[in-house]
């Protein structure tokens, strides 16, 4: 049966030793990991290999992946990144945690997990500078007097999220700010908060460089375990692989053409004027991918290729003479962005190398 086009090729084995690295690395100084799934459509294989290299945590901000996970015999703690008041009664019935801003968002779980008989754990995040989700601190201890008196609601810690939305870098300065949070609150309300969640893949350098870890025993990781990267300056992780992504799609044209468009310019598909070099007569090379399928710029081909430009359903190269005929296959590495495009991307086939369990295009 010959190969479909494009593909995602998948490393299981990958991810599972990228996970069993990076629990055994930052377990060293007593933080455990969830595993982030979001990246990959809360593909339960993925999942499921995070689970065999150590996580006993899967985070996701869509209740649709996590269903689908559970649908598919996934075993883990479930934990909800992104927490909306619609999804409510959804999340009380599938998660077992879910990370939360909002007052009226927490009653609403309150009122499910009542009539569901049952307790929903949550996790309040607190806003330490990058802006994205986050109680100001001044606003936290009054937030947490009101979710208190809620029943059927128990909060199990506090966590914060850098180098996001803002980028704004998890450092000493940040982790000690919530873990003195964190001893506050206890001491406050005579509570135990069971988890302090630092951050996420772009705490690498933090932890590397610090000497106490102070109240964090835990992050949140997708980057790291798919990718092998931190995500501060997108250096590789010792001993973790890189590549458990690989997109392949195939040449359906290769030509000598001119490099620069001749007639009157105009906006291109995109409502951008191009701005082109003029190269001379080269052989260029087009591929049967593009936008709708995955965030062009988060591509790195193979070979010395070198991408021209894109439209919907096309992407240019240019080949520099490296032999690239009709039917042939090209290679791509590909970044955070690219990953999360790719698994979206109903169009490209997700198949597991070294198995044969291959996910066809819708």
């Amino acid at each position: 049966m010959k190969a479909l086009l494009p593909r995602l090729e998948i490393s299981l084995f990958q991810i599972q030793h990228n996970t069993r690295i990076l629990s055994k690395l930052y377990g060293e100084k007593g933080i455990f990991l969830m595993g982030v799934s979001k990246a990959t459509l809360g593909d339960p294989a993925i999942a499921k290999a995070m689970i065999q290299g150590g996580v006993k945590f899967i985070a996701d901000s869509r209740i649709e992946n996590i269903q689908k996970m559970k649908n598919a015999g996934v075993s883990a703690q479930f934990v909800l990144l992104r927490t909306a008041l619609s999804q409510a009664e959804a999340v009380v019935q599938n998660v077992d945690i879910s990370f939360n801003t909002e007052l009226k968002t927490v009653r609403e779980l309150s009122y499910y997990a009542r009539t569901y008989r049952t307790l929903h754990r949550i996790i309040i995040m607190v806003e330490m500078g990058d802006l994205r989700e986050g109680i100001l601190p001044s606003d936290l201890f009054q937030f947490i007097k009101e979710v208190l008196g809620l029943p059927n609601i128990k909060i199990i810690g506090i966590g914060c999220n850098l180098a996001c939305y803002g980028g704004i870098k998890p450092n000493n300065q940040k982790m000690c700010e919530l873990s003195k949070l964190a001893n506050a609150i206890e001491r406050e309300f005579q509570i135990n908060l069971e988890i302090v969640s630092g951050g996420n893949s772009a705490n690498y350098e933090w932890y590397k460089s610090t000497q106490k870890v102070e109240r964090i025993n835990n992050l949140r990781l997708g980057e790291s375990i798919l990718l092998g990267c931190e995500t501060i300056n997108r250096k590789a992780i010792p001993d973790l692989y890189t590549n458990a992504f690989r997109l392949i799609t195939e040449v359906i044209e290769s030509k000598e053409k001119p490099s620069l468009p001749f007639g009157e310019i105009c906006q291109n598909a995109f409502g951008v004027t191009p701005i082109l070099l003029d190269r001379g007569i080269h052989h260029r090379v087009i591929i049967a991918l593009g936008r709708q399928d995955v965030l062009i710029s988060s591509l790195s081909p193979k070979n010395d290729l070198e991408i021209l430009g894109s439209s919907s359903d096309h992407i240019v190269l240019d080949s520099n003479n490296h032999a690239c005929e009709v039917g042939s296959e090209v290679e791509f590495d590909l970044d955070y962005g690219g990953l999360l495009s790719a698994m979206t991307s109903p169009f490209i086939t997700k198949q597991f190398v070294g198995s044969s369990h291959t996910v066809a295009a819708a």
